[in-house]
């Protein structure tokens, strides 16, 4: 069995469960994966600061877990906390769920959006845009209302949120695609498939699950390298 790692880069151990089960169900017959949370960091990546704390735990998880049998990792924040020096510290292949996201959204030449709960990381989800080639084809950030604590804690109103958000998107930004910005909103980001649709068109405007994304991506890496 073929094993994929995929790290929370946050500390809650139940969005670990959530990320890894989701993963999981993106997989061919004959892959695995391990979902793994890091030891120390914030249980809700919300700021710039928590996310290089995470970047931390990140790099330390990797360096104390064995690798052996394992044909690619997923960090799964949507900041991609800790993946540039991953990268350049081990040979495996590395795959972020904002990486892989924004590529799927970018896919044909779309024009993309990211809906996200979290105000303060705006800046750099543009920077990772960027940073990944996307500049021009990036829209921007598009936020639900609210604390996202207390938007996390309640998983219908959270739905709503995003779709609102998600309409915003499309509807004034002439979003193409739309990336849903987070691992823990994975779940969410599932019940909002098929709910947009451009004016005049029949086809409707994928919305961009990050961690499948990671998955297919990771796997697609793993094979041009040899890992499977």
């Amino acid at each position: 069995m073929t094993r994929l790692l995929l790290i929370n880069p946050n500390t809650d151990r139940r969005v670990t469960a959530a990320m890894t089960e989701i993963a999981r169900e993106a997989l061919p017959p004959g892959f695995e994966v391990e979902g793994a949370t890091v030891l120390t960091g914030p249980t809700l990546i919300t700021d710039p600061l928590a996310l290089e704390a995470a970047a931390v735990a990140v790099l330390e998880l990797v360096g104390q877990t064995g690798l052996a049998g394992c044909a690619g990792l997923i960090i799964a924040a949507f900041g991609d906390p800790g993946l540039d020096a991953a990268k350049t510290r081990w040979a495996l292949p590395m795959t972020g769920i904002a990486e892989a996201g924004m590529a799927e959204a970018a896919a044909g030449g779309r024009r993309f959006s990211v809906v996200t709960t979290t105000p303060r990381l705006v800046d750099s989800i543009g920077a990772r845009a960027r940073a990944y080639g996307h500049g021009e084809r990036f829209l921007g950030v598009r936020l639900t209302p609210g604390d996202p604590a207390l938007l996390m804690a309640d998983p219908e109103r959270l739905v709503g949120a995003l779709e609102e958000a998600c309409r915003a998107a499309i509807e004034i930004d002439g979003a193409e695609a739309i990336v849903i910005g987070g691992g823990p909103l994975a779940v969410a980001a599932r019940a909002l498939q098929g709910r947009f649709r451009l004016h005049g068109e029949a086809a409707a405007v994928p919305i961009v699950e990050p961690i499948p994304a990671a998955v297919r991506l990771a796997l697609a890496r793993a094979a041009c390298m040899g890992f499977a």
